[in-house]
């Protein structure tokens, strides 16, 4: 895809990512997705919004496969990252799930210490050599959830004994911790109180340096604050895209505006 290798290239905002075409999801006879085709860039925050049951989510677990995991869903079109195609038989949907990064809904700390939650990903996928090493990758991706400094005295306490902001910080320095290219993020504050959600969005902001960030929100208003670009999904069908100023200010489609006034959803 390109003639000089990641390492050697300064990566513009412009760069594209993800790239979705002609996307349909069945489940079973259900038609949830329609044709989507969008490019989503790199080092960006994409927003997904549109109301309940509009298919945002569910394109949104395209992106990772996760998807698979539903015996009934059924995934056609094409769906590239850094030009290679993620459906490809080949591909162990795994390993591309160490790639691409999921935050949910709720937070979902594994019964175990904050490290270990931190660490269970470095150690199924082997990157670390030692326990050092390990200590490292830990700290690094605690320091990127923004939560270092608050957990660093109390690293062998449970996870599940923390605040739900800060559950929700862990499971995002958990994501990051096997060094992503993308993180997928559903609804990551609708189960916070709005201290947790400024504190998320303001990781949110701070990740976009380093990773392509995709979030699905059902707020509009968090929507303008966190990303660049914003899709409009509405009955399963990819109705808009573009810079999120114009989505909120000048949007092209009826449906759309009809979402930010308040008519529909």
């Amino acid at each position: 895809m390109y003639d000089t290798p990641l390492s050697e290239r300064t990566v513009s905002a412009t760069d594209t990512k993800i790239s979705a075409k002609n996307v349909q999801v069945f489940y079973g006879d259900t038609h949830a997705i329609k044709d989507v085709t969008v490019d989503i860039q790199d080092k960006t925050v994409t927003a997904f919004i549109g109301p309940s049951g509009c298919g945002k989510s569910t394109f949104l677990r395209c992106l990772n496969r996760m998807n698979d995991t539903i015996p009934i869903a059924r995934v056609e079109g094409d769906i590239l990252i850094d030009g290679e195609d993620i459906y490809d038989k080949r591909v162990d949907p795994v390993q591309l799930r160490a790639k691409v990064g999921m935050v949910f809904q709720k937070p979902n700390p594994f019964p175990k210490s904050i490290y270990d939650n931190v660490a269970y990903g470095p150690k199924i996928h082997g990157l670390a050599k030692n326990k050092a090493e390990l200590d490292e990758i830990v700290e690094k991706a605690l320091r990127r959830g923004a939560l270092w400094d608050e957990v660093k005295d109390r690293l062998a306490a449970p996870g599940t004994g923390l605040s739900g902001g800060q559950q929700q910080r862990l499971c995002i320095a958990r994501a990051v911790a096997t060094e992503p290219e993308v993180l997928l993020m559903d609804e990551p504050c609708s189960a916070l109180d709005p201290i947790a959600t400024s504190q998320v969005e303001e990781l949110i902001d701070e990740l976009r340096r380093d990773y392509s960030v995709v979030i699905v929100t059902h707020s509009m208003q968090q929507a303008a604050r966190v990303s660049q670009k914003t899709a409009f999904f509405h009955l399963g069908n990819l109705v808009e895209y573009d810079v999120t100023d114009k989505i909120f200010t000048n949007p092209r489609d009826s449906r759309t505006e009809s979402y930010i006034t308040g008519r529909i959803g």
